[in-house]
């Protein structure tokens, strides 16, 4: 993923490096509305986008959660996982 900064006529390339996954995995021991709140405060999306990655989590096993650059996606994961829940950073 690159990004590209444009200041007074001149432009800066950043490599962010490639693009990485944050995967839920199913958790059995939180209430959903606790899973969903966290999802929430984790990726800043509204409830029925937490309920359907929760729900999607919930029924296959692992859910992709977010998608971004490496240390964007540690700091989602940590959110995730500051309840327990479990979680996997991987390639995307």
């Amino acid at each position: 993923m690159e990004s590209t900064i444009t200041k007074d006529k001149s432009t800066t390339s950043i490599n962010l490096g490639k693009p990485h996954n944050v995967i839920l995995f199913n958790d059995d021991h939180h209430a959903m509305d606790e899973v969903a709140a966290q999802i929430m405060k984790a990726i800043h999306c509204d409830m029925q986008t937490a309920v359907k990655l929760m729900m999607e989590a919930h029924t296959k096993g692992r859910a992709i959660i977010f998608t971004g650059h490496k240390e964007k996606c540690e700091l989602v994961a940590s959110i995730l996982e500051e309840i327990r829940l479990g979680t996997k950073i991987e390639p995307a």
